[in-house]
C-alpha cells in the first residue's frame, strides 16, 4: 500500500517536472508613439499646408463665383419687377380708355348731324349713357346716390349744408351730385345736404 502511494507520488513530481511551463500572454501591448505612426505612413498620403492653402483658396473661389451670381440674379430681378411697375403705371388707365373710346365715337357721330330732332339728340344721348355706364362697370366703377333717410356716411358722404326736414337728424335729404369708387376706393364723395333734425 505504501509502495503504491510513493508511485503514485513520483508520477505526480514527474510529471510536474516534465510540463513545460506555461506561456505568459503578454496583456500589456506596446503603445505606439506619434512618431512612430508619421514614419510608417507614405509622404504622399498626407497633405501639406500648401495642398491645403489650395484647396482653401479654391473653396473661397468657388463661394465668391456663388455669391456674385445670386447678387446679379437679384439685380435682374429686382430690375425686372421696376421696369414692370413702370409699365404698370403707364399703361394702368389702358382698359379703362378702351372702353372709353366707343363713347367719344357716339358723341361725334352725333354732331356730325347737321339738323338733328329732339328725339334723335335724346335716343343718341340715352345710347351714349349705356355705353359710358357698360365701361364703368367694366373698370369696377360704381356710383354712390344715396337714398333720401339714409344715414350719412362720411366715408362715402360730403354734406354741403342742413336743412330743417321732418326726418332724423344727419340723413341725407337730397343728393346735389352722385360719388364714384373705383375698386371699393373712393374716388369721389356724394354732395349732399342732411336733416338738421326735429
Amino acid at each position: 500500500m505504501q509502495e503504491q502511494e510513493s508511485q503514485q507520488t513520483e508520477k505526480v513530481e514527474a510529471a510536474e517536472t516534465s510540463a513545460p511551463e506555461p506561456l505568459q500572454e503578454n496583456v500589456a501591448q506596446p503603445e505606439t508613439d506619434a512618431k512612430e505612426v508619421n514614419q510608417a505612413t507614405p509622404a504622399s498620403a498626407q497633405p501639406d499646408a500648401s495642398q491645403i492653402i489650395a484647396q482653401l483658396e479654391a473653396k473661397v473661389q468657388e463661394l465668391q463665383d456663388s455669391f456674385m451670381r445670386a447678387k446679379a440674379e437679384g439685380e435682374n430681378i429686382r430690375r425686372r419687377a421696376q421696369e414692370d411697375i413702370t409699365k404698370a403705371h403707364k399703361f394702368a388707365i389702358e382698359g379703362f380708355a378702351e372702353a372709353m373710346v366707343p363713347v367719344k365715337d357716339s358723341l361725334e357721330m352725333a354732331l356730325k348731324i347737321d339738323t338733328p330732332s329732339i328725339e334723335a339728340l335724346k335716343e343718341g344721348v340715352e345710347m351714349t349713357l349705356k355705353q359710358l355706364s357698360a365701361a364703368f362697370d367694366k373698370n369696377r366703377l360704381t356710383d354712390i346716390n344715396p337714398a333720401p333717410g339714409e344715414k350719412l356716411d362720411p366715408m362715402k358722404h360730403q354734406a354741403i349744408s342742413m336743412v330743417p326736414a321732418e326726418q332724423d337728424a344727419n340723413t341725407v335729404v337730397t343728393v346735389l351730385q352722385k360719388g364714384y369708387t373705383i375698386a371699393d376706393r373712393l374716388l369721389r364723395p356724394a354732395l349732399v345736404t342732411v336733416a338738421q333734425g326735429k
